[in-house]
This record gives structure tokens, C-alpha cells and sequence, in this order.
């Protein structure tokens, strides 16, 4: 009888799989990142509100909170293949028809439906690749999966700064959109997990899987990622879908904007290549807990920062550090559960954390509206990863090179 070990995929196999998941990956990031110009170019066009400002990102976490939540639960049913597939192409399809939008009403609807498929595509895409690669680098493997986020986010934003001012926000979503339907085609040829494939147990409910979730045998870490998700998302959709639009509240012009944020994009590769390679050496709790409190530092810095230099020096930090905990995040929540569960965990943690992504966006815009202070409303993100920093430390355990059951 064949056994998991014996089907684990080759290093060559390993590498088309997280080149392809990885393509897919990049192009989620590229509307996402770009998602942060298109605002504050909408703010101008349809002479938007903070408030509606909020609603746009926020709404596209919605999506991602109901996405993460169903697909998640579908891949523990159906595998994690077709799931991959189906969640990428909801996200195509919406992302491009969202640049024919007339209305703020009918762009937040077609927000929601990306939102879904983004959400729904990344626990799984990180569960898939965990499953599919040896204990001893499925940690590195994952962390540079999750760095196609940032090779993404940088296409983003050299697009809006070379697109959005001259040819408009509607063009810039239509080039993000268009790449994805590639990624479509090289996953038709995409094998399932391994250990997807020799699971025994697959008639049981989607209401057991989630029952299971809090059994005394995963309550605890259960408890530790949804709190641990909740914050990272909150501070994350929070700072970065802003970003841009904090830019031009700090006095920047559009294009300078742009351009500032395209300089602290860049520092999220190396945040990803360093959290890769201390994620084996250091361990996954090590990492998790040294980048969020960097990324805590950073944003009370650059909330608080009042000249250039320091806006941009504290904006690449904050890229780097929160960035490198993405990475090292997707990495240890897959290793919390048995196969069995696996996609569900993940995918119920990640719906709380857009729970997180929700609120973040809203509660910028609200404050932004009241008066208050970018550098008072960045510190309530640095007390919310901190909170996620001991839900870690108090609840976590290492699972550097465990196998996965």
C-alpha cells in the first residue's frame, strides 16, 4: 500500500507547485494592493467620504470573511484542487467587471464577490502547499509562497503610479484582473494534496468538522489563531488600505503618494526572505512573535512620524516586519490540525480575521472623520498586535518540523 510519505512530491514538483500557487497568489495581492490607490483615486473622482472610503475596503473584507469560511469548509469535503480553481475564478471574473462600475454601490458589490474569492483561496492555497511538501521546509516553502504577496503588492503599485494618473483606476483593474486567467489554466494541471488524496475520512458533516475545531484536543490553539488572525487583519487592512489616503491627509499629493508607497513596498521582500529563513532555524513561534512587535513599533512610528524621511523609514519597516508575520502566520496555522480538519481550521481562522478586516478600514474612516490624530489612530493597531503577540506566547506551541498528521 502506497503510503503518504512514499507520494510526497519531488523537490521539481515542490517548485512548479508553489510557482503556480504562487502566480495566483501574486495576482490576489496585485488587486488587493491595488485596491489602497484605487481609493484614494475614488475619493477624488467621486468625491467620496472617509466614511465611504472605509466601506470599500471593508466590504472586501466582508467578502473575504464569508469566502474564507465556505471554501474553507468545501476543501475539507471536496479537496483542495477544486476549490483552489473555483475561488480564483470568482475573484477574475469580479475583479474585472468591478472596473466597469458607475456607482459606488455597484463597485462595493462587485468588492464583496473578489472578496470571496480572495478570501476563500488563501487558507486554502497555504493548506495545499503545507500538505505537499517534507516537515522539514514546509515552513520555508509556505513563508515563500505568501512572499508572491509582496511581488504582487509591488505591481500594484508601480502600476498605479504609472497608470491611475494618466489612464485612470477603471484600466489599472482591468490589467490586474486580466493575468489571473493564466493562473486558471496552469491549475487545471495542479495535483491535490497527498494527503487530501489518502484521507480516509471524508463523510463527515461540515457541523462535526466545525464541533471538532473546538474539542479539548484544539480548543486551545483554536483559541489562539482566531485571536491571533483577528488582530493581524484588523491592524493590517487597517493601516495598509489607507496607506496611500494617509499619504495625502499627511499633505502628499496623488502621485507623491504613490509614489512613497511604492519605496516601503519594496521592504516586504525582504521582510518575506528573512521570516523564510529564521521560520526553520528559529522557529515559527520566534518569528510570529519578533515581526509582530516590530510591526507594533513601526506603526506607533509612523503614526506619529512628521517629516519625510521618518514617513518613509517607518513605512518600510512597518512593511517589513508585518509582511515577514504574514508569512510566518500562513505557515502555523495549517500545522494546528489533523488533515481531516485541516482547510477548516484554517479557513474558519482566517473568516474571524476578516472579521478584524472589517472593522479596521471603518474604524479609520470614522476617526478620520472625527478629527482625531493618524498617530492616536495607528497606536490602537499597535495595542491590538500586541494582544495577538500573547495569544501566541501564552497559547501556542512550536511546531517546527512536526509531521502533519
Amino acid at each position: 500500500m502506497t503510503t503518504i510519505k512514499e507520494k510526497e512530491v519531488k523537490p521539481l514538483t515542490r517548485n512548479k507547485l508553489l510557482g503556480i500557487a504562487g502566480l495566483g497568489w501574486m495576482f490576489d495581492a496585485m488587486d488587493v494592493g491595488i485596491l489602497s490607490f484605487v481609493i484614494a483615486a475614488l475619493a477624488i473622482e467621486w468625491n467620496l467620504s472617509p466614511g465611504q472610503m472605509g466601506w470599500i475596503g471593508s466590504v472586501n473584507s466582508f467578502g473575504m470573511a464569508i469566502g474564507a469560511l465556505v471554501f474553507g469548509l468545501l476543501a475539507d469535503r471536496v479537496g483542495r484542487k477544486r476549490v483552489f480553481i473555483i475561488t480564483l475564478v470568482l475573484f477574475s471574473v469580479a475583479s474585472g467587471l468591478s472596473a466597469f462600475s458607475t456607482t459606488l454601490a455597484i463597485f462595493l458589490i462587485f468588492r464583496f464577490f473578489v472578496g470571496m474569492g480572495l478570501g476563500g483561496e488563501l487558507p486554502v492555497a497555504s493548506t495545499l502547499v503545507a500538505e505537499s511538501v517534507e516537515a522539514k521546509e514546509r515552513g520555508r516553502v509556505v513563508v515563500l509562497l505568501e512572499s508572491f504577496w509582496a511581488a504582487g503588492w509591488l505591481i500594484a503599485a508601480l502600476i498605479s503610479y504609472f497608470i491611475i494618473p494618466d489612464y485612470g483606476w477603471r484600466v489599472a483593474l482591468i490589467i490586474t484582473a486580466l493575468p489571473a486567467f493564466y493562473a486558471i489554466y496552469l491549475r487545471l494541471k495542479l495535483p491535490d494534496s497527498p494527503q487530501f488524496t489518502a484521507k480516509k475520512v471524508r463523510n463527515r458533516t461540515y457541523g462535526q468538522n466545525i464541533k471538532a475545531l473546538w474539542s479539548k484536543a484544539y480548543a486551545k490553539p483554536t483559541l489562539m489563531l482566531w485571536i491571533l488572525w483577528f488582530t493581524v487583519v484588523f491592524s493590517y487592512y487597517g493601516m495598509f488600505l489607507w496607506l496611500p489616503s494617509v499619504m495625502v491627509i499627511k499633505g502628499f499629493d496623488l502621485i507623491t503618494s504613490f509614489k512613497y508607497v511604492l519605496l516601503m513596498t519594496l521592504a516586504q521582500l525582504p521582510g518575506y526572505f528573512t521570516a523564510a529563513w529564521l521560520i526553520e532555524i528559529a522557529g515559527r513561534k520566534f518569528v510570529l512573535v519578533t515581526y509582530l512587535l516590530g510591526t507594533a513599533a513601526s506603526a506607533f512610528a509612523f503614526g506619529n512620524a512628521d517629516t519625510t524621511m521618518s514617513l518613509i523609514v517607518f513605512g518600510a519597516f512597518l512593511s517589513f516586519f508585518n509582511l515577514g508575520a504574514w508569512g510566518a502566520l500562513y505557515a502555523y496555522t495549517p500545522e494546528q490540525y489533523p488533515s481531516v480538519i485541516r482547510a477548516t481550521g484554517a479557513g474558519m481562522a482566517a473568516s474571524i480575521g476578516r472579521i478584524g478586516g472589517i472593522l479596521g478600514p471603518l474604524l479609520v474612516g470614522t476617526l478620520v472623520m472625527r478629527g482625531y490624530d493618524i498617530g492616536w489612530i495607528f497606536s490602537i493597531f499597535c495595542v491590538a498586535i500586541v494582544i495577538g503577540v500573547l495569544a501566541v506566547v501564552i497559547l501556542g506551541v512550536e511546531t517546527k518540523q512536526t509531521e502533519l498528521e
